[in-house]
């Protein structure tokens, strides 16, 4: 078995030698035969020469791609797993923050039959206003998903190779592998790693990225369910209202043919707006429908390789 650990990263130049040193000894010391894939995110800080450092000190064990700017972790997620050669493959933060010495353990309960292991950092060294909003996070998406997990925003886990290659990862889908691969039909389970402070630099998310991934997961679900089939989504939306809003015209239609007399009520405009907005939604569904998989690929550009 061969063994590939994804570390995406930027301006992490301080943390990388350390990182690779407690990486190295965790899996050569354990027998394991590794390469380490680091992806450079667009960094400024220098990351990708010390980089090229630790490939000349640790030969045949590291390989690197950087971009030429930042396009951001999930990209990153995306071209390291894909360059990965190994049977199984383990991502994990470059901050030092994930401990190289649970990688056994995670190998472990991949060869008991899982396909996926997700770290979950049950005593965290962050602080209560990244820490509070993480867990009320956790749940939604457990409960939202249907994936009992506690700690989705984990970058340590490990992955069958089969299993990790399947997911597409984009935008900010990197805090939802597990749930893409619990679709995919891969058995997912959860291992508690140890989580250390910071040592160097700072933290690269925000409030911004909180929300983009409230976005992501809307439109995980929608594409779950309606990937297929859009029309089967907008056209029941539209049915809906423009059935609706034939109903109340054709109750004005009966008044007036009763009694030949007619006011212009709020009413009967709501419902002439209902059904515009009807054929709207389900002629929004057969364009969906005519550009389902059509969409290429996000394409990212690479620098340089090492």
């Amino acid at each position: 078995m061969k063994l590939s650990v994804v570390v995406p990263l930027l301006n992490e130049n301080e943390s990388l030698p350390q990182l690779m040193q407690s990486i190295d000894a965790s899996l050569s010391g354990a027998g394991i035969a590794y390469e380490t894939v680091f992806v450079d995110d667009g960094s400024s800080d220098g990351s990708f020469t010390t980089i090229a450092a630790l490939k000349a000190r640790y030969a045949g064990k590291v390989r690197a791609l950087r971009f030429s700017r930042n396009y951001g972790k999930a990209a990153a997620l995306s071209v390291g797993i894909e360059a990965a050669t190994g049977d199984v493959i383990v991502t994990m933060d470059a901050d030092l923050q994930d401990d190289p010495a649970a990688i056994p353990g995670m190998i472990k309960l991949l060869d008991s039959g899982y396909d996926v292991v997700s770290g979950w950092k049950k005593k965290r060294y962050d602080p209560i206003t990244k820490t509070l909003p993480s867990k009320l996070w956790n749940f939604a998406t457990s409960v939202v998903a249907g994936v009992k997990l506690h700690d989705f925003n984990c970058g340590f886990k490990a992955y069958r190779a089969e299993a990790a290659k399947s997911l597409e990862i984009y935008g900010e889908r990197h805090r939802y592998l597990p749930v893409l691969a619990a679709w995919n039909g891969y058995r997912i389970t959860e291992m508690v790693v140890p989580h250390h402070p910071r040592k160097f630099g700072r933290s690269k998310y925000g409030f911004g990225r909180g929300l983009k991934g409230i976005f992501d997961l809307l439109t995980l679900l929608f594409l779950r369910k309606y990937m297929k089939n859009p029309l089967h989504f907008f056209g029941l939306l539209g049915l809906i209202l423009a059935v609706l809003g034939c109903g109340v015209l054709a109750c004005f239609g009966v008044e007036w043919i009763v009694t030949r007399h007619m006011h212009i009520r709020p009413l009967m405009l709501l419902s002439m707006g209902a059904i515009i907005m009807g054929i709207q939604f389900i002629s929004i569904g057969l364009i969906g429908e005519m550009i389902t998989h059509a969409a290429p690929r996000n394409t990212y550009q690479i620098k340089e390789r090492l």
